[in-house]
This record gives C-alpha cells, sequence and structure tokens, in this order.
C-alpha cells in the first residue's frame, strides 16, 4: 500500500513545492533593498534589511484598507449565508411546483461569470447610488456567491431525516423553529464551509471594488497592493513586503479554517 502511494506523495510534495516556493521568495526579498535584489535575486539578504515590513505596518492607510476588506468580507459572509440558507431550506425540505426548475437556475449560476456582468451592474449600483458605498460590493459579491452557497447548503438539508422533523412538529414546533433550533445546528459543518468560501472570494475579489470604490475611503487589500505596486514600482524590495504582509491574513485564515473547510466538503459528499 505504501509503494502504491509513493507517486502520489511525490506528486502532492511538488505541488506544495512549486505553490510555496514563490512566496518564499517574496518573503526573503522583502528583506532586502532593491540594490542587493539585483545583486544578488536568489541569495540571502546581507544585511536584512526589516524597514521595509515596519514601514508598511507603520502605515495608517495599510490598516484601513485592512479594516475595509475585513468589513466587506464579514458583511458578505453573513448576508450569502443567511439567504442562502432560507433557500436552500425551502428547496430542500419543500415540495411545491416549480421548485427543482428554481434550483436548476441556481446550478446554471455556477456558470455565469461575474465578467460579463460588468456594465450593467455598474449602470445598477451608480442608479441606486451605491458607488462609493461599501454595499456596492457587498450585495452584488452576495449575490454572486448565493448559487454555490445554496447548492452545498440544500444536500446537506435534504440529508437530515425526515422523522427528526416529524418529531419536531408533534412537539409543536413549526417550520422556522424547526430550521432555526434543529437545522442550522446540526448543519454546522457546511454552514462553517459555505462562510469560509463566502470570505475567501470576498477578500481576493479585486474587479468588483476596484469598479465601485472611486474615492480612497473604502479601498480594500487588493487595489491596494496595485496602487502600492504603482507607486512603488522602482522600489521591488518594498513591493515583495507589502505583497507578503496584504497576503498574511488570508493565509492565516485559512490556515485556521482549512479542517473546517475540507470536512465540510467531504461531509457533503457522501451525504448527497
Amino acid at each position: 500500500m505504501k509503494t502504491r502511494s509513493l507517486p502520489l506523495y511525490v506528486v502532492v510534495w511538488l505541488v506544495g513545492i512549486v505553490m510555496v516556493t514563490p512566496l518564499l521568495y517574496a518573503l526573503i526579498s522583502g528583506f532586502k533593498t532593491t540594490d542587493q535584489l539585483s545583486e544578488n535575486a536568489f541569495g540571502l539578504p546581507s544585511p536584512w534589511v526589516t524597514s521595509n515590513y515596519t514601514d508598511v505596518l507603520a502605515s495608517s492607510s495599510f490598516w484601513k484598507m485592512l479594516g475595509s476588506s475585513t468589513l466587506i468580507a464579514v458583511g458578505t459572509t453573513v448576508l450569502t449565508v443567511g439567504a442562502a440558507a432560507l433557500a436552500a431550506f425551502a428547496l430542500a425540505r419543500f415540495a411545491f411546483r416549480g421548485r427543482e426548475m428554481m434550483f436548476t437556475l441556481f446550478t446554471i449560476g455556477l456558470m455565469f461569470p461575474f465578467a460579463v456582468a460588468i456594465l450593467p451592474l455598474f449602470v445598477l449600483l451608480r442608479t441606486f447610488g451605491l458607488l462609493d458605498n461599501p454595499w456596492g460590493v457587498i450585495l452584488p459579491q452576495a449575490a454572486f456567491g448565493l448559487p454555490i452557497t445554496v447548492v452545498i447548503l440544500r444536500g446537506f438539508f435534504r440529508a437530515i431525516p425526515g422523522e427528526l422533523e416529524e418529531a419536531a412538529t408533534l412537539d409543536g414546533c413549526g417550520p422556522f423553529g424547526f430550521f432555526w433550533r434543529i437545522l442550522l445546528p446540526m448543519a454546522r459543518p457546511a454552514l462553517g464551509t459555505v462562510s469560509v468560501l463566502a470570505i475567501v472570494a470576498s477578500w481576493n475579489n479585486f474587479l468588483l471594488p476596484l469598479l465601485v470604490f472611486s474615492e480612497q475611503t473604502w479601498w480594500t487589500i487588493p487595489i491596494g497592493v496595485q496602487q502600492f505596486q504603482g507607486q512603488y514600482s522602482a522600489d521591488i524590495a518594498r513591493v515583495f513586503a507589502y505583497l507578503i504582509l496584504a497576503m498574511v491574513p488570508a493565509l492565516a485564515f485559512y490556515a485556521v479554517a482549512e479542517r473546517q473547510l475540507i470536512g465540510g466538503i467531504t461531509m457533503g459528499a457522501t451525504k448527497g
């Protein structure tokens, strides 16, 4: 068994090395000066320069963008998971005409690229006065996050035994009571999974905040990376430091939520 698994382990290690090497190179390069990068691009810093990282951490604009990204990610997640949970509950536990057609519309939404909707979305946000407003990012992100969230949650909700719902009804528990008191606690792994997906997608979104925010007040971390790179294009080492610090929150969150994400997806696959 171990011999058969050896090629798999080799592939996993190779993929891991390919993914980690650029991050490690950027991390070490952030401790160099631009002259050191030009003279010795792949060697260790000599001497180690910490000012690239400390200058970014001392910048109020960096922390402001970090707070903006966090607020938008949390708002998007709460709205997406809340609306999708209610929709998935109706599609999983109630029988009504057109249910499967409605669910098919959600699955079709998985194939709808965000870039196609840029122009009509911009016109719509401008009409409702949502430009330079965090809701102008939160609402579209939640809308585009609904399909995958509904698809995942519906599978979990359908796996809950019908006898449990009947017992709750006999005890005087209505549909919403069953949803709130029994279904949501039992679907905690699925809720954790879709929450992680929504937060990561919101945190990495660049195009929509760039479209909505023309002023620096609500700029997010991805926009900050682009602006910083343009401002310090000649100081490559400082740009590397900014990139690493911008990735740290997302990497830290994913490291904490990795088990929840993989466990939830695995459980959903076994329950379909």
